[in-house]
């Protein structure tokens, strides 16, 4: 897999994940380029993808854009919520449709969707293979993110979904949010805890879009999850335990309901158990397979 890409073009590229995602790319590239919302010298918008189509010799496409679901200055309002499914089906669909168009198509198109595909569930095990439920507006949303990135069926592209867990490490992601509440008295889990709490350390979800860039052998859905099963009084604790500010207290859920609204809080209340199955399967290799371990990373580095 010792690849080394002409083009990669990185939608989504400037926030957290991307940000990682970017480095890791600009490694084994000659040229990274970042589709933005806002324009820069050093980044395309999605009108110029819309209008000129892909930059020349663009190896592979990804996908990382969205609009941050969990801020707690936005209200769940219809208005939002077309903005968080516009900042995902249509950048997506736009990305889709410029490689439909290509003259010379990408190696790959890698997108990202999430683990809200699968219902809340406290007893059910999750592989890539699990159906969603069509009734919930994150499940309903991830199966409309992913169509979007469906291409021609002459194209030749090889088309990859990561369904990420929750993103923690240094710098941003759900660590920046949590950090300044275990200064407070209200440290600790959400409601009981015992939901599953499906997440992965940022440095591992960047190498598994590098991993799926270069293994021409993975197609498909991965889930881009750590493989040790963890609840959210489970990764409290470790949290608490790197900050030196142990989870003794307890997030109600009422507070959440009354921050986020019943929709967003059924994220943050209720878990799935994913399981990387098939990413195992292909060989791919954590670096943070340890909850404890990917906390203590976060906090000092």
């Amino acid at each position: 897999m010792a690849t080394k890409f002409s083009t990669v073009l990185v939608g989504g590229g400037t926030g957290f994940v991307g940000s990682f995602v970017v480095d890791a790319f600009r490694r084994i590239s000659n040229k990274v380029l970042i589709v933005s919302r806002k324009p820069t010298k050093e980044t395309l918008t999605w009108e110029d993808i819309s209008k000129n189509g892909l930059p020349n010799e663009t190896d592979v496409v990804i996908n990382l854009a969205g609009q941050n679901v969990l801020d707690p200055f936005k209200f769940w309002t219809d208005s939002f919520k077309q903005t968080v499914i516009q900042s995902r089906v249509g950048t997506t669909k736009t990305l889709a449709e410029a490689i439909n168009s290509a003259s010379k198509p990408p190696q790959a198109l890698i997108t990202i969707s999430g683990v809200g595909y699968y219902p809340p569930s406290e007893t059910a095990v999750y592989d890539e293979e699990s159906k969603p439920d069509s009734s919930d507006f994150f499940s309903k949303l991830c199966q409309d993110w992913e169509d979007a990135s469906k291409l021609n069926d002459k194209c030749p592209t090889r088309r990859v979904i990561i369904r990420s867990g929750v993103v923690i490490g240094p710098g941003g992601g759900i660590m920046k949010q949590m950090y300044p509440l275990y200064w407070t008295q209200y440290a600790g889990p959400i409601g009981s805890g015992k939901q599953y709490f499906p997440w992965i350390h940022v440095e591992d979800l960047a190498n598994m879009f590098v991993f799926a860039a270069k293994n021409n052998q993975v197609t498909g859905v991965l889930n881009g999850v750590a493989p040790q099963k963890t609840t959210n009084h489970q990764f409290s604790t470790a949290f608490g335990e790197a900050c030196l500010k142990p989870a003794i207290g307890m997030i109600p859920e009422w507070a959440i309901r009354l921050i986020f609204g019943p929709v967003r809080a059924e994220m943050m209340t209720k878990g799935q158990l994913v399981v990387p199955k098939r990413a195992v399967g292909y060989g791919f290799k954590y670096l943070f397979e340890d909850i404890e371990y990917a906390c203590k990373n976060s906090i000092y580095g």
